[in-house]
């Protein structure tokens, strides 16, 4: 293994650990860090909280209390396939050298496995330049149960060390220093999300780390510059908790025609207000919400082409993106002149929670509209009759759209149905074809498969928008240049 031939970049904390407890919620702030292929290397003490601490990790990452987690000190190896990645749990105590890891097998690990390491001193010389190291070591002066720990990141481990360090300084000012913390599911951005638990008490973490801007686009402007906003520097939130009730139930899931009735009454009473493009989000810290421009929806409509059509071996060459783009600036002329809104882009099932204990549309809570945008009333109403992760019939997209559109028609006397109407088939069909870029990356670019099975359903969608005859044009180019999905 190569080794730098200058010092990696070093970020480290120390903290006391006052008991088990805090022990394990120091784990808890290393799990949320990891990534795949990272390294995790324990040392310290006799009796100061190893066990404790791998334990805890481990258990944490697989989301159950009940995994067994012997110690790998007699077997050396233990290796566990979480939900994130598969972890290897290895104890080098037993080694006379570094000569000896060859034989523990480390060159046949499972792809992505993290890597977390007791006794790393046996394997001096041998350590890679990224890693992160924790040091837990007895603190006789204090109390008996008292603990310290050195956490140190090496190499690209050092911002996220600074960011752990921000983040448990951030939850003890908000007085959820002692919370227990309970990782969730999260979603395809960098975002992650934990519930801390209090008491009576539950709130829901934000973690949200600057992310890099993507590569240039429209005017030498990288994407997020083009079509979504600037984020807070620290990127932490303590948010309201609304549960976990759904807009959907069963497996695979359904709609619950009461529930989505209620997200179009949503929406109706949103469009229908007066709504400032100018909010404050901290003091004397006032957000603009961006437009969504006709770039910002071009950029969007290409991931089809950027993405879905090399992922059918059926990429087309210049000419065609020209005549691609030309449709879709003529269709969406329409959605840049309609009267603006707010758009909270994803408005749709997994970002709905029921809360039954409240009345009328305060029954839904709504969770992801940071991305908020200044743009048309459909888009979100596509967004939520045309769900990506859930099967909505047509016979129930035709009545729900016809519910919004009733109720717009008695309470605004300037509102177009028939406009509206085709300017809702419009963005449908442009968010189904950025879906389908999007979870195309996702697996080409990001190594996430899973959302490949989404893709049948958005394609049906996708036809569905098609088949409106203000669409005609659009979707002769769509025939002559994108095969069936039999072909994934």
């Amino acid at each position: 293994m190569a080794l730098p031939l200058t010092a990696p970049s070093v970020s480290t904390f120390s903290v006391a650990l006052p008991g088990e407890q805090a022990t394990q919620r120091l784990a808890i702030d290393i799990a949320n860090s990891l990534e795949r292929g990272d390294l995790v290397t324990l040392s310290g003490d006799l009796g100061a909280g190893k066990t404790t601490f791998a334990r805890t990790l481990i258990r944490y990452l697989a989301g159950d209390e009940r995994v067994e987690v012997p110690s790998p000190t007699f077997t050396l190896m233990q290796i566990y396939d979480l939900p994130q990645f598969p972890l290897v749990h290895a104890d080098l105590y037993r080694l006379s050298g570094s000569g000896d890891l060859a034989e523990l097998g480390f060159d046949d690990l499972p792809d992505g496995a993290v890597l977390l390491i007791e006794w790393p001193d046996r394997a001096a010389g041998l350590l890679p330049p990224d890693r992160l190291d924790v040091a837990l070591t007895l603190a006789p002066k204090l109390k008996l149960e008292f603990r310290h720990a050195r956490v140190t990141g090496y190499g690209s481990f050092g911002p996220r060390v600074d960011r752990m360090a921000s983040a448990r300084q951030f939850i003890s000012e908000s007085g959820y220093g002692e919370a227990l913390r309970v990782r969730m599911q999260g979603d395809a951005s960098t975002r992650s999300y934990e519930r801390l638990i209090l008491g009576d008490k539950h709130v829901i973490l934000m973690n949200m780390p600057r992310r890099p801007d993507g590569p240039p686009m429209r005017s030498a402007k990288p994407y997020g510059a083009v079509a979504h906003h600037a984020d807070l520097d620290h990127g932490l939130l303590i948010l309201e908790d609304l549960g976990e009730e759904r807009v959907v139930s069963g497996d695979p899931p359904a709609p619950i025609h009461e529930h989505y009735e209620t997200a179009v009454d949503m929406l109706l009473a949103l469009h229908e207000q007066r709504l400032p493009d100018t909010l404050p989000v901290a003091p004397h810290v006032e957000y603009r919400i961006p437009s969504y421009d006709m770039n910002a929806f071009l950029i969007e409509a290409e991931l089809l082409v950027d993405w879905f059509l090399p992922r059918l071996d059926a990429a087309i060459p210049d000419t065609e993106r020209g005549s691609f783009r030309a449709l879709w600036r003529e269709l969406l002329r329409p959605a840049i002149e309609a009267p603006p809104t707010w758009v909270l882009r994803d408005f749709h099932s997994p970002n709905l929670l029921w809360l039954p204990q409240r009345r009328e549309t305060a029954r839904l809570g709504i969770l992801d509209f940071q991305d908020a945008l200044i743009g048309p009333a459909a888009y979100d109403l596509a967004s939520l009759l045309q769900d990506a992760r859930v099967d909505v019939s047509e016979q129930a997209e035709l009545a729900l759209l016809g519910r919004y559109v009733r109720g717009r028609s008695r309470t605004d006397p300037n509102f177009d149905a028939a406009q509206f109407i085709r300017l809702y088939v419009t963005l449908a069909a442009q968010r189904a074809s950025k879906i389908l870029g999007i979870f195309a990356r996702l697996d080409m670019r990001d190594g996430k498969p899973q959302y490949l099975r989404h893709l049948p359903r958005v394609w049906g969608y996708l036809q569905r928008s098609l088949g409106h005859p203000a669409l005609e044009s659009l979707n002769a180019w769509y025939i002559a240049h994108v095969p069936s999905l039999n072909t994934i």
